[in-house]
């Protein structure tokens, strides 16, 4: 029964990972072809591929999506570390209007977002006014949910107060403690997390189109460029968006893997 039930599930889980990847097979397969009419695609080029590598917008899109994707991420990150911290050990009663507040970008649209940062925002002569402020701002709220769930998550899988009380045992304080033991018990909740958000920013049009204008070009600029242009270009910018994700991911997830062998390896 076990062995019938193991190969039920093997096939069951072939045929969603064959269902969730055909899409994609048939954004490749319509890039590297001229002319997909009838049922067999004709005229293969790699033409589309080679105009967008060689495309200096491109370059310049790629490197500033990599950019304001980072920087709200490593800012929410940290924010959340420290106020989790400071819920969690010294207010345990505000913990539920932390989560509140948290999950109130949920509810928020991304044009009412920026349309109101917008209004708030650039008249004012300060330094919330720059376009950049606004947008890493603006992106920092996005996430906000997603970074508070990994990291609370991740908490909650560990006794973290017997942690924090046994370092303060042995002379260590609470916030070193905390830096130096919990958060790295909890990374695979903050990596996860952070991962969602970048697929998130990588996806965004709308709020850097309104926030930033012409002054920063993200990938989903270039995409949109690129459906004027060509469809079948566009299904090739489409299929490098998703190969720089997957590399994103596979790279911070090995680099996961790898510290944590290194630690099991430390401890035996």
């Amino acid at each position: 029964m076990r062995k019938k039930s193991k190969k039920s599930a093997v096939i069951v889980m072939t045929l969603v990972i064959i269902w969730l990847i055909l899409p994609l097979l048939a954004t490749i397969i319509y890039s590297l072809f001229t002319d997909w009419t009838g049922i067999i695609p004709k005229g293969f080029t790699l033409a589309n591929y080679t105009k967008i590598f060689t495309d200096a917008g491109f370059l310049t899109s790629m490197y500033q999506t990599v950019i304001i994707c980072v920087i709200p991420i490593v800012i929410t990150v940290v924010i959340m570390l420290f106020a989790l911290f400071a819920v969690t050990v010294y207010f345990p009663g505000l913990e539920k209007y932390i989560q509140i507040l948290c999950m109130i970008p949920y509810t928020i649209q991304g044009v009412i977002l920026s349309v109101s940062i917008l209004a708030l925002y650039a008249r004012s002569g300060s330094v919330f006014g720059n376009r950049m402020v606004m947008l890493i701002g603006a992106y920092c709220i996005i996430i906000l949910p997603h970074i508070y769930n990994g990291i609370r998550n991740g908490m909650r899988a560990i006794n973290m107060k017997m942690l924090l009380e046994a370092a303060e045992m042995l002379g260590e304080s609470k916030l070193k403690a905390f830096f130096k033991i919990i958060v790295p018990n909890i990374l695979s909740g903050i990596t996860v997390s952070s991962l969602l958000a970048v697929s998130l920013l990588f996806g965004d049009y709308v709020i850097i189109r309104n926030l930033s204008s012409t002054n920063v070009n993200n990938m989903q600029k270039f995409l949109y460029q690129a459906m004027k242009r060509s469809s079948t270009e566009a299904s090739a910018v489409f299929v490098v968006i998703m190969l720089i994700t997957f590399i994103i991911t596979a790279v911070v997830l090995t680099i996961q893997s790898r510290s944590a062998y290194e630690k099991l390896r430390e401890t035996r």
